[in-house]
């Protein structure tokens, strides 16, 4: 009976994590990529259908239609925002806590706030309805489900990520910006005051004049007319090209260097399903997912060649691998890594690797392995005895005991020496 109930527990917690995977888009295979599609798709569908329903004759014909749209979208999303709560423990910064305070932390999340938001609208129109409440003013909160994309699109959540980490950059150029706005304000209310009092007669009046002339858009409303206030208006328009494009070029230059250096966005789940990583806190796989690197390698491509200088050591998020040994050929998968030995030892790679299926790679380049190896020296160790395994086993096969090798493990699986 007790291990009916341990399986139970098992298979639950198996199907929780493979849920976790699809909704969270890490999973590959074909009924995730469906899923995965299949909300973006709805999230488009239902945004449309709100914008339509706006205009009346629209609304007249196709009434029913958006009312079926709207029912059909909220149940989904409303079953959608349940299986995320349920599958919240196997979130890697929820992993250590229980399943209760997994799930509460996850309600209170950010991206939990934007999923409930998207249904609430719709429930509380039904009850409130019933009262002869005005429902237009849902509309907006409607609307939100817009922002559901950032969590389905890879390109969203990258331009995210660059703002988050270019955040500094930006609040000094927006501190400039309003430097420029409040000194270009006073110029012109000294230099206008006595002729416009109206427009110019104090500083926040002429603030008004100085936003739009830095953005360019010169409604025409209120204009200078005296000599001084036209050669500061000159200035202030000359000031706000390049204030507002320092800001477009920092998120511009940012954003063209994360997209080519990352060829799809490195999560939670990616990290966490390597074995190397699950025993680290949130704090320290937040930490590793800003070093890696991730590129997304078609089948059959050349990942490593023999000879060449070793610069990064990689791990496997999805797809498989083959290793190209004197002896055999050496198949590695989800999880797994490779590289390690010749960064370690500093020599050049003795062996080619090249996919043997659409793969996913997590790019780990020597100056953050080694500094990994310092924060972290579990990992450190780890590491280092995986190394020493594979050289062992490269050694016994090259004296021929062993003549086959059949990789059976996540972390330990032997290599050739030096690679």
């Amino acid at each position: 009976m007790e291990d009916g109930f341990v399986g139970a527990l098992h298979a639950q917690q198996s199907f929780r994590r493979r849920l976790y995977l699809m909704l969270d888009g890490a999973a590959d295979d074909g009924p995730g990529w469906l899923l995965h599609r299949a909300l973006i798709a709805l999230v488009a569908l239902s945004v449309g259908a709100v914008i339509l329903e706006s205009m009346k004759d629209i609304a007249q014909r196709y009434g029913l239609a958006f009312r079926a749209i709207e029912i059909f979208a909220v149940s989904a999303f409303t079953l959608e925002y349940l299986l995320r709560i349920w599958t919240a423990p196997e979130h890697t910064p929820y992993a250590r806590m229980t399943p209760t305070r997994a799930r509460l932390a996850f309600i209170c999340s950010g991206t939990a706030i934007i999923d409930l938001f998207a249904i609430l609208p719709a429930y509380l129109s039904f009850f409130l309805g019933f009262m002869g409440s005005d429902l237009r003013m849902f509309l907006l909160l409607r609307l939100l489900r817009f922002f559901k994309l950032a969590r389905y699109s890879p390109g969203i959540r990258s331009l995210i990520a660059v703002i988050e980490a270019e955040r500094r950059a930006l609040f000094s150029s927006a501190t400039l910006l309003f430097g420029v706005v409040l000194f270009a304000a006073t110029a012109m209310h000294v230099a206008e005051h006595n002729a416009q009092p109206v427009a110019f007669g104090s500083i926040p009046a002429s603030m008004w004049w100085a936003v739009q002339t830095i953005a360019t858009v010169g409604y025409g409303d209120v204009t200078p007319i005296t000599g001084a206030g036209r050669i500061i208006a000159a200035l202030t328009m000359v000031t706000g090209f390049v204030m507002l494009g320092l800001p477009v070029g920092i998120v511009a230059t940012a954003f063209a260097e994360e997209i080519h250096r990352r060829e799809f966005v490195v999560t939670w789940s990616m990290v966490a399903s390597v074995p190397l990583f699950r025993s680290l806190d949130a704090s320290s796989v937040a930490e590793i997912m800003r070093c890696l690197r991730a590129q997304s390698v078609p089948a059959g491509t050349p990942i490593t060649r023999r000879g060449e200088e070793a610069h990064s050591m990689y791990f496997i998020a999805a797809g498989q691998v083959e290793i190209e040994l004197p002896q055999n050929q050496v198949v590695l998968g989800e999880g797994q890594f490779f590289g390690e030995i010749a960064l370690l030892r500093r020599t050049r790679r003795s062996a080619n690797v090249r996919a043997l299926c659409p793969t996913k790679l997590l790019i780990l380049d020597a100056f953050d392995l080694r500094r990994l190896m310092r924060h972290n020296p579990e990992i450190g160790k780890r590491i280092e005895e995986v190394a020493a395994n594979r050289v062992d086993f490269t050694r016994a096969a090259r004296q021929g005991d062993i003549i086959e090798a059949e990789i059976i493990s996540r972390d330990d699986s032997p290599l050739e020496e030096e690679y």
